[in-house]
Formats: C-alpha cells, structure tokens, sequence
C-alpha cells in the first residue's frame, strides 16, 4: 500500500524536536527537518553500467564519443553538450531557486547555503559559497544574549563566527516560487520564519523576468521582555567560480528613496571580461528598523572582526565610500544588517533583497549579443540593481497575492486532491526559471522566419508575439546541454501553455523558422559513424543549439543520432501547434504554422515505405528513446503519427481547406486500419512489429499519441484515432506490468515490461523509469477513468524523487529500481502539469473564435482567468457548472471524466 501525506512528511521530519510551526507556513509543500539525513545514496549512470550485451552493439559509438570528448575538452577547451565522463554526483541538498524567468539563476538548498549557480546564461556550476549566510543576533538590555550563523555547517573557514546551529530545530518547507524555512532558537524562546520569495507569476511577462529575490523574516519573541534582533546577511562578490580571484571586483554602498519608498544596500561589482554582473543585497528602510552594512570583508580566515562589530551593538559600521578593486587572487565580500525591536510576546518583520544584473550576454561563442527580457523594463547599462531592489521591495505583496490567487484553487482541496500531487504540482515548476533558462529581447535585425518571405509561404521575419514577448529558451537537463530539445518539450511544453502561452508561442515560431531552414555542412553523427548534414530541411531541429556555442544560430547540437530521420519529432511540432491553438484560440498562430505543419507531415511521409498509411521506424533508436531500437511500425511513433493525422484533419477544416481534409482522412483511416492490424495483441499494441523476441513488450508510453489528442479536445468522434476500449485495455496492461510489477507498484511505470512481468533489459532505457513520461501516463489513465490507478503511478515517482531519494529540484530524467539515476535536473518531468489539461473538452465549438483571442486570459489583476462567459458542459444536461480559473475549468472535467462527481 502507498503511504498516505502525514506519513511520508513525518519520514522527513522525524527529526524535528521542535513544537514551533513558524509564522503563516502553508500546510501544502515539500516539507524536511534540516537535521535529516537520506538513507539511499545513489549514482550517476555511467559506461560501467551498460550490459555486456549493449557494449558490444555501442563499441563503435563510444570509440568515437571518446575521440569527440577529447578534442572538445582538451583541444577546444570547451564543456562537452553531454558529458559521459563527468556526470554531476548527487548532492542532496537543494532547494527552490531564487529569480525570475531567464536571469539567471541562484540556487539555494535547504539548509540555506547558495549552492547553484547559472548567471552565465546555460552554464551551471555547482559551487557553495560558504561566506554566504544569514546571521541573526539576540539582544537585552543592551548585551547581546546570542549570536548565531543560520547554518548546520561547521566549515574550516571563517572560524571566528558561530557556527553549526542545531538542524533538528528547523525545518524547510518549499511550495514554489515561495519557500519557508523555520528556526526555532534553543533556549531563546525566539522563533524566526524566513519567507523567500521569486516572481514566477502565470501570465505575467514583466515581473516574472526579473533576477530578484525576496527574504522575509518573521520574528516571533515569546518571551515576556522586549528583545532587540538583528539580522545580517553576507553575499561574496561572486559565485564560488575562478573568476571570483580574476581582480577588479569592488563593491560600494547606496540609498535610493522614491515614491515614499527607502531602501540601502551593497553593490557588489564583478567584472570579469565576459559577462559582468553587479550582485546587490538590500534592505528595506522603516522608521522602527535600522539598516547598516559592512561594504567590504575579505572571506577567509577567522573573519572574527565582522562577528563583532555585529556583536558590539548589533550594527555594522557602515563605512561611506566604495572599496578598492580587487587584487588578482584576492575576494572580497559585503555584509548588510537590520535591527529592530520585537516586544514582548509580540512580532516584527525585516525585508531583505537580493538582486543580479547582467543585461547583456554573450553565448560561449562570443559572437552576439542578446538582452535579457527585464532590460525592457529596466534599461541595459548595468546599473539598475538599486531601483530593481527598490521596485521588488514595494512590489512583491503584490506578487504574493498574485501567487496566491493562482494556488489557492488547487491547494485549498476542494476535490481530494492529494497533498503529494499538490507539491509535485507547484515545486517542479522549478525548472521553467531554473533549466538554464534564457529569455531575451528580439534583436532589431532578427529574422525568425528560416529566410522564407511570408509571399513564399513562410513566416514573418518578426512573428508579433516574439517581438513583444522575446525569445525562451530552456536546457534539456542541466546536465543535457542542448536548448529548447524538442522531442522532451513535447511533454515538458504543457506548463508553457498553460502558464506563460506567449512563451510557447514564442518557442513554437523559433522552432517553425528552423525547419524551412537548412544547414548542409556534413558532421560525423557519433551512432552510426556516419557524415550528414547539421540541418536538413523541412524538418523539425532536435534543439536550437548549445549555450557553449551559439544557440538559435547554429541548431542541432545533439550529434549521436542525425534526427533528420527521427520520426517523432516532426509528429510532435503538429500536435503542439493543435494543442497550443485549442488553448490559446489564436487564429494568426494556427494560420502562420499551417503550411509549415504541412511540409512536416510531407517528410514524414516518406516514411511509410510500404504506402499502407502507417509510418515505420528504421531498425535504430529513432526517436526519444534514443537508447532503445525500434523496428517497423510501432506503438510510440505509429501512435503519434495517428494523432498528428487527426490534428491535420482539424487544421483543415479550421482553414477552410477540405481538399486537404480529405487526403489526410484517407491516411488516417488507412493507417488506423494497419496500427490495429500490426500492433494490437489483445491485449495492448507491441512494442514494434519487428517480429523480435522482445516486439511484444509493453511500452508505458504507448498511448502518447492518444494522450495528446485528449489533451488538446479531440480523440473523440471524426477526430479519434484510437477505440475507446482498447486504450484502456493497454492502460490497464501499463497498469498491472509496469507499474504494479515493477518494485511493488511504488516506483512509477519502468518503460519496457515484458508480458511475463519483468524488465526489458534489452536496451540501456527499456528498464529506466523516465518521470515525465510517467506523469503524461498518469494523466491519460485519469482521463480515461481509471483515477486511482492514474494517481498511484504518478505518486510512485513523486515519492521516489523527493522523500527516499533526496532529489528536490533537480528531479532527473530517469532512475532504475536499484543504484542508479540519469540526468538531473531535467525538463520532461514539467508534464506534471498535463494533469491539469485532461478537459476531454473543447473551449466551445470547433473552429469558432471566442470572444478573446487568447483563450487564456487575465484580469485587471493579472489573475489567470477561462473565458468567464463560457460555461462548462457537463455529461448531465441539467448540471452546468459556471467556472472562472483555469484549475476550476481543468479539475471540474477532469473529475467528470473520473466519474468521480
């Protein structure tokens, strides 16, 4: 039996001695006692790990990815797209990142070290910075009574201050993009609750591009006197990387006061010769607090004379006047301090925040220079921190209510759902701001259209919703260094769509202008040994390049396979431009991409080689399992195929084209007939129909293809592909094998199950559980009424990542039963958010336009609202249900459609 919610949270907080809950913590979260420790130490997936078997059949591919290592590494000194020899150890450690959407990143863990970091944009390195803390000092009378680092660390440095706070009375709570972590301090009858706070805020495209982070201390004293409390908070002038010691960094103090508003804080100047950045921590002034800083301290040795200037009288000396750059070798670092008086059995509150700005970036490459999406806002020259940490210091009460207002339909429970699923729900959002996301202005001179001219059926050079919401790119994984992967967007994409759609439209058009493009500069492809072009034409790119290089220039930095013979990734950019036109309604996008949907499908087609409408796979891993062979027609990509038909049967008749309708009707009838005949078992479709001993295993992805109509308001009536009964046979059969006889049914669905009940280990990915293929299996058994097997397989993964196996906020791509993981991380796991679309119901009548041409819309409040006019059909004629919220809209249907109501 699964555990139930108390359970598993009391596993992660069996630790904690304290009775103190902290001040205004939500009860839904991802929640962990500081003093915890995981049991379960896993490893990364690494050559010694491949079967015999299999390293016999990839001997040639990993002589040639040595070869290719070597000279990227050693002889162009440059990090390779993946790196087979260098995969990250885990380190069970983090937390919610700090930041808006394509900044940069700061990660913290959840013990509150800074301990991630991706300011240079796609690039990551994993370094804590041990000076980097928060200080909190107790004074009575006058005397300081306690002075303690917030840190459990006891490091070897900076011995002159306090350390190792007892974890076991504090704890983390994470409910992204806010966190919460409580300190109750022993002996002190003092409570402190630090609120940190990002703008990731749906349907806001200026706010939430902001590289600022809010903390919030609530200080509760429960004593029967007054106390006097400061807080300091330390920030070196860097990241923990080389060019930290590089020389001419310096930092200086400021005070800006506008609009009725005062706020003082630390620049922190870092100017290394490739994109400089000044980091700044602030405060916020009231009458009743005091702020003081430190400008500069040097972060080695004992450090001692810091700690007590603070000790002294609880404030800094606040020297005036910026510090000397920086010495080659040398760091430097910045203090700030508020104090404030806390009476007796009463509460007070201290404001920090923390800023980045680097406006301009250069790729590795060094070519071109793009501007981050908040210069728009806030101009590019560089010294904007001051009034970004004046504008989020006024703004972000208004962020919380936003935030707010987007989570409280799902939290507040109203349809059992599960606190587990809520956490998922909310906390994997992480990776939309922290996949190494960029998100940048348009250049004047861009041309996104492939240099196909709109008169020649192509694209404008300046699609409008690029140029007014820029350009987003994230990582395959953090350790998957290829931009915008595509056949993992392809699942990852529904938290774009349903949170920030412009974004997606914005990625859909990148990707749209680069297949009428081509790059026919042949390269060795590390599979097969074999030279071919980058870039073929009319077909969709893997990715749009590496942040090493130079992405949305030069695409297609993946090079084991050449993808131009993938058969999935064409299939999943015309079931996207459906998807994306079925939520949003924008009839410019659907006119825009229908021709290029057309070219697409055209190459597909190529790949039904027998003319029976059904498209075969090439007898190599062609596709997104690209581990594991696939030969012939098959259930993943013939499955995908059919519902790409059916999408180009609804774009028809949206246009106005039934000539076009009718030719793809005959394929789609005609290759129905064939997948059926081919595939089908019984029981559920094979694997392939290779005729393989191992053709008949059972795929847990093999109704994708029917998970995506679903999703997008069609695999029903004219626009079915699949018959009812047999979707739920083979769901059924997902059920009972993949899930329920792999590792007691608490793991998610393992990809490959033979049919007597154990792991095809046929290929290094058949016994892999991949999370987000998971969640999308998980959403197409709640559509299809099976709710609870839906929720147990989804909650397997949940439990696995984030309670046994200490991977928070770096969910991966995939883990086996036993000892190993694969990419932290990852993107694919954002599927979770498919949960949410499983409607099973269009936004009204086909090919009709509402009255809004987004579909999803905001209010005067930017609050994520349906179309409030539109009314929910029921299957009960007499029960309509009037609904506001995209969560009311999602959750109604979907429980319908659980014969749950």
């Amino acid at each position: 039996p699964q555990r139930n919610d108390s359970k598993s949270t009391a596993d992660l907080m069996s630790r904690y001695v304290s009775k103190e809950m902290g001040y205004g913590v939500p009860k839904e979260g991802w929640r962990i006692c500081l003093a915890h420790e995981f049991k379960e130490k896993r490893k990364p997936f690494q050559a010694k790990d491949v079967s015999l078997s299999n390293v016999l059949e990839h001997v040639g591919l990993g002589i040639r990815y040595l070869k290719w290592w070597y000279k990227k590494t050693q002889v162009e000194k440059k990090a390779p797209f993946i790196d087979m020899f260098g995969a990250q150890p885990l380190r069970q450690i983090y937390g919610a990142p700090l930041g808006g959407i394509g900044g940069g990143t700061i990660t913290r863990g959840w013990r509150g070290e800074f301990c991630r970091w991706q300011l240079n944009p796609g690039m990551y390195h994993y370094k804590t910075v041990t000076a980097n803390q928060f200080t909190v000092c107790l004074r009575r009378g006058g005397q300081t009574v306690y002075q303690q680092v917030l840190s459990v660390e006891r490091p070897p440095t900076l011995q002159g201050w306090n350390w190792g706070y007892c974890g076991e009375y504090a704890f983390y709570h994470a409910l992204y993009p806010r966190a919460w972590t409580v300190y109750h301090l022993p002996g002190q009858n003092v409570t402190l609750t630090c609120r940190q706070i990002s703008p990731v805020i749906p349907h806001d495209y200026q706010d939430s591009s902001l590289p600022v982070a809010v903390f919030v201390w609530d200080i509760e004293n429960k004593n029967d006197y007054a106390l006097d409390v400061s807080i300091m908070f330390t920030m070196v002038n860097g990241s923990g990387h080389k060019d930290d010691k590089c020389g001419g960094h310096w930092n200086e103090p400021f005070h800006l006061e506008k609009e009725g508003e005062a706020v003082s804080g630390v620049l922190l100047h870092h100017c290394p010769t490739v994109n400089p950045y000044t980091l700044c921590i602030a405060a916020r002034e009231q009458p009743d607090r005091e702020v003081s800083h430190q400008t500069a301290f040097s972060p080695k040795g004992t450090c001692s004379s810091l700690w007590s200037d603070l000790i002294t009288d609880g404030r800094l000396d606040s020297p005036t006047g910026s510090s000397p750059p920086t010495s080659k070798g040398e760091k430097v670092a910045a203090a700030l301090a508020v104090s404030c008086s806390v009476p007796a059995q009463s509460r007070n509150t201290q404001e920090f925040c923390l800023a980045w700005d680097m406006p301009k970036i250069t790729f590795g490459s060094r070519e071109r220079e793009h501007l981050r999406r908040y210069t728009r806002y806030f101009g590019t020259k560089g010294d904007v921190s001051p009034s970004l940490s004046h504008y989020t210091l006024s703004h972000y009460s208004q962020w919380e209510k936003r935030i707010d207002e987007w989570q409280r339909p799902i939290l507040q429970d109203r349809y059992s759902l599960p606190s587990w699923y809520k956490s998922a729900l909310f906390n994997e959002l992480y990776f939309v701001v922290d996949g190494g996301t960029v998100w940048t202005e348009l250049p004047e001179d861009a041309d996104v259209s492939g240099g196909v001219r709109s008169e020649d059926g192509g694209l404008p050079a300046q699609p409008a919703v690029v140029k007014e919401y820029g350009r987003f790119a994230y990582l395959e994984g953090q350790e998957y260094r290829m931009y915008n992967t595509y056949d993992v967007h392809f699942y990852a994409s529904f938290a774009l769509i349903m949170l920030w759609p412009k974004l997606a439209l914005s990625v859909q058009y990148d990707i749209a202008g680069s297949v009428v493009n081509q790059e026919p500069t042949e390269r060795l492809h590390l599979m097969s040994g074999r030279y071919s072009p980058v870039k073929a034409k009319n077909v969709v790119p893997h990715d749009v390049g590496d942040p090493d290089d130079e992405p949305w220039q030069r695409v297609n930095a993946y090079l084991i396979h050449d993808t131009a013979d993938w058969k999935d990734l064409n299939l999943k950019f015309v079931l996207q431009v459906y998807r994306d036109y079925h939520l949003t309604q924008d009839s410019q996008y659907l006119r825009d991409m229908w021709p290029i949907c057309q070219a697409v499908m055209e190459s597909e087609l190529k790949f039904d080689l027998d003319g029976d409408g059904l498209i075969e796979n090439s007898g190599y891993a062609d596709q997104t399992y690209d581990g594991w062979t696939v030969t012939g027609p098959s259930a993943y990509c013939g499955g995908l195929w059919l519902a790409s038909l059916c999408a180009m049967c609804m774009m028809a008749r949206l246009v106005d084209n039934e000539e076009k309708y009718r030719w793809y009707r005959d394929i789609l009838d005609r290759g129905s007939a064939a997948f059926d005949k081919l595939l089908w078992n019984g029981k559920y479709y094979n694997y392939d129909s290779s005729g393989r001993d191992l053709s008949n295993s059972v795929m847990s992805d093999q109704c994708a293809g029917h998970w995506f109509l679903r999703a997008s308001g069609l695999g029903e009536g004219d626009y079915q592909a699949f018959p009812k009964e047999k979707i739920q046979s083979a769901l059924k059969s997902v059920f009972d094998l993949n899930v329920m006889s792999f590792a007691g049914g608490q793991m998610g669905a393992v990809n490959g199950m033979r049919p007597e009940g154990v792991p095809d280990r046929s290929s290094v990915q058949s016994d892999e559980v991949w999370i987000g293929v998971v969640y999308g299996l998980a959403a197409t058994m709640i559509h299809e009424g099976m709710r609870e097997e839906g929720m147990r397989t989804a909650e397997g993964c949940y439990r696995t990542v984030w309670e046994r196996l200490g991977m928070a906020f770096q969910t991966p791509e995939a883990y086996c039963e036993k000892g190993i993981y694969r990419s932290l991380a990852y993107m694919r796991p954002l599927s979770v958010w498919t949960t949410l679309t499983q409607t099973g119901a269009t936004d009204g009548e086909a090919g009709t336009e509402p009255e809004n041409q987004t579909g999803v819309i905001r209010n005067e409040q930017q609050v994520p609202l349906k179309m409030t006019s539109r009314v929910l059909c029921s299957p009960d004629p007499h029960l309509q249900i009037s609904v506001s919220s995209v969560a009311d809209f999602t959750f109604y249907h979907l429980l319908f459609a659980s014969n749950v109501l």
